[in-house]
């Protein structure tokens, strides 16, 4: 049995789907509404005579069948999904779409700073961001890339680098080390009241220290925890506690003496961002654009 056109686009629907087993974000990924997806899928398992996906109230889980299916569609559509790029290579202007996931830290000091002008080199390409610090298969998700800091990137997904090592800092406003005093030493931080940190897997942040061969992880106490740097330097800003953040996401606070960094001689520098991607998908030229404009303008260094 061939397929016919309708046939194909149900394919993609069909994908997207299977992807996230969500029909809500399956159908924002591709700009529809969950209830055309639904239509779509029903018209592909009619006329194909078998059940791709199994629907509860609960879950979107796939059968036997759309499990292989799936597996049997995922490289030639991205190898179909990749040919514009080949078309890119004969226009004037480079257009696209890119999906990449990000944690709040890229977001804000690595991306923030070159948007502006990769919109005004290449203004027909749509990014589509998604600010998440949780650690996802961008492959199963549907994006075409992620940016994680170097030690959480999958040891099969091909990575590159585009910053310098993460500096980090421990941090709290002059009030609130004039009311709790200043730590000296680590281990100094159980007398304090420190902002937890929530990590992508779930896991509480070990604060990490290190001075010479001396390295100390410790699980710090504190009544708030978060996984957002924004609000953590607020908070910190505001006096509730110190904060262990990228030092580049408080640097002018720092230089303002909004905020005061303690612990200096403990603190080292973490692995560098990378962007990351499965070695099977193909890189989309306007991502490849967009690591070359971050690499040339260097935000957080090289």
């Amino acid at each position: 049995m061939a397929f016919n056109r309708t046939d194909l686009a149900d394919l993609a629907a069909f994908l997207a789907i299977a992807r996230h087993r969500n029909f809500r974000q399956a159908g924002l990924a591709l700009g529809v509404s969950a209830s055309a997806l639904s239509h779509a899928l029903k018209g592909l398992e009619e006329r194909m005579g078998v059940r791709l996906v199994n629907r509860t109230n609960r879950s979107v889980t796939l059968s036997a069948a759309g499990e292989d299916l799936q597996a049997a569609l995922e490289e030639p559509f991205a190898a179909v999904l990749g040919a514009e790029d080949v078309l890119n290579r004969y226009r004037d202007v480079p257009r696209g779409r890119i999906r990449i996931n990000v944690p709040d830290v890229a977001a804000q000091w690595l991306l923030a700073p070159v948007l502006p002008e990769f919109n005004r080199r290449w203004p027909d390409i749509e990014l589509d961001i998604s600010v998440d610090n949780r650690l996802l298969d961008v492959f199963d998700d549907g994006f075409d890339a992620g940016i994680r800091f170097g030690g959480t990137v999958p040891d099969d997904m091909i990575a590159q680098r585009l910053s310098a090592d993460v500096e980090w800092v421990v941090a709290a406003s002059p009030s609130y080390l004039a009311e709790h005093g200043v730590p000296e030493h680590p281990h100094d931080l159980a007398r304090h009241r420190c902002l937890q940190v929530r990590l992508g897997d779930d896991r509480i942040y070990r604060w990490e220290f290190e001075r010479g061969g001396e390295v100390i992880t410790l699980a710090v106490p504190g009544s708030i925890t978060h996984n957002s740097g924004g609000l953590a330097i607020s908070l910190a800003l505001g006096g509730a506690g110190l904060v262990y953040t990228a030092k580049a996401s408080v640097a002018d606070d720092l230089a303002a003496g909004r905020l005061q960094s303690v612990l200096e001689d403990w603190i080292a520098s973490g692995p560098a961002l990378h962007l990351y991607y499965p070695g099977r998908r193909h890189l989309p030229l306007g991502l490849r654009l967009l690591v070359d404009l971050i690499r040339e303008k260097r935000p957080l260094g090289f």
